[in-house]
């Protein structure tokens, strides 16, 4: 057994020797070996009676290590594991360089990582192979007895770490997030889905007690922004779509300017919805949970107008976006644009953005994407890097 105080540095050596440890993750007990020595991969799968072919994690004990062994990650997908690691989840991603290859089964194009919580290994800085520490197909490990005892004997570390969690970690496939936003759960696990949710698709981000406050706080020109966008909205409609409704900041100003529209607003946050409802005239409003990725409500549309929300979908998925709003619209409709921009001056970005979360894209990226979707577009109001675009059906 190991001494607690010497826990990292014994389970390093054991690494370095070609050993299988057998040792406590944050969710069940595991068995890890060196990543890149064959001999002990192929030790570790004959103790636990897996198949070569067959995939397992790669773990390792800090972010940064993590990001070091994987430097062709996105910044899309860099700012995920920030939010997401460390913890209880195995993350599957691209591995367009098929590094770790004997951790890969017979896919080297997709890696899995784990970064644990786990204080007496954090100093570790060895990527290892990381398998549950049972045969394959049986129960997974709560306590160290439950280690199946053929195993505890063949290994050569093992690291009692009392009684752990006991279920296995949340297995999320993260292969086309960098290029699309879309992710999937492939096992259920410690973490929860909603959980993973509200780190993936941004729903953490604001609480609608502070919305108000912390967003003018941190866009002086948050008035006049939104002024500009009911500005650009025309006059005289009468059935108006917004996305990404939130508190119903947008929402009050659209429907007094247009005073005779009814409008549907669209929102992923339940909680911030809630808040909108408080607010806005009940015989005037829809207002339902839904992303924007999701199908838009039914139309048509006079007016579609977005403040502020857009920009937390990537590219490809605005592109998608704009063509499906396209659809959505009767001849003359408008969409008016609201949002955060990539300005031509990096010393313009002054709006605080979380990476993995918010994407903005280029004016000119925008307006090639709309005019692509069957928009006229123009220009209505910009101020460093945010802009209000008007799109018009023709």
């Amino acid at each position: 057994m190991s001494e607690l105080g010497s826990q990292a540095e014994s389970f390093e050596r054991c690494m370095s020797v070609g050993g299988v440890a057998v040792f406590p993750a944050d969710t069940v007990y595991g068995l890890a070996c060196d990543v890149s020595d064959r001999l002990a991969v192929e030790r570790l799968y004959r103790f636990k009676r897996r198949r070569l072919d067959k995939p397992s994690a790669v773990m390792l004990f800090s972010v940064e290590v993590a990001f070091a062994a994987l430097p062709e990650l996105g910044p899309v997908t860099r700012g995920a594991l920030e939010r997401l690691l460390p913890g209880a989840v195995t993350l599957l991603l691209p591995n367009p360089a098929e590094r770790f290859p004997l951790a890969c089964g017979a896919d080297p194009s997709v890696v899995g990582i784990r970064v644990p919580v786990v204080p007496a290994l954090a100093g570790v800085r060895w990527p290892v192979l990381q398998s549950s520490a049972n045969f394959a197909g049986e129960p997974d490990a709560r306590r160290l007895e439950d280690v199946p005892a053929a195993l505890r004997r063949v290994a050569d570390l093992v690291i009692d770490g009392g009684k752990l969690p006991g279920t296995a970690s949340t297995v999320i496939d993260l292969r086309s997030y960098e290029g699309t936003g879309e992710w999937s759960i492939v096992r259920e696990g410690a973490v929860a889905v909603a959980d993973v949710a509200t780190v993936l698709e941004g729903q953490f981000a604001f609480s609608p007690g502070s919305y108000a406050e912390m967003i003018r706080a941190d866009i002086p020109v948050y008035e006049r922004f939104q002024d500009e966008l009911v500005s650009a909205s025309g006059e005289g409609a009468l059935r108006l779509l917004e996305l990404g409704t939130g508190t119903g900041e947008t929402a009050a100003r659209l429907l007094e300017h247009h005073p005779d529209a009814f409008l549907v607003g669209v929102d992923e946050s339940e909680a911030m919805l809630s808040a909108a409802r408080e607010r806005l005239p009940a015989e005037r409003v829809a207002l339902q949970v839904s992303r924007l990725q999701d199908p838009l409500p039914e139309g048509p549309f006079d007016i579609v107008a977005s403040a502020l929300c857009v920009h937390h979908l990537v590219g490809a998925a605005k592109r998608s976006l704009f063509g499906r709003l396209r659809d959505a619209m009767g001849p003359g409709g408008r969409f008016v644009l609201a949002d955060v921009v990539t300005p031509v001056d990096a010393a313009d970005a002054v709006t605080s953005l979380t990476p993995g979360f918010d994407h903005p894209d280029s004016l000119a990226d925008q307006l090639t994407w709309l005019a692509e979707a069957g928009f006229v577009t123009r220009m209505a109001w910009e101020h460093r890097d945010l802009a209000v675009i008007v799109a018009d059906v023709p």
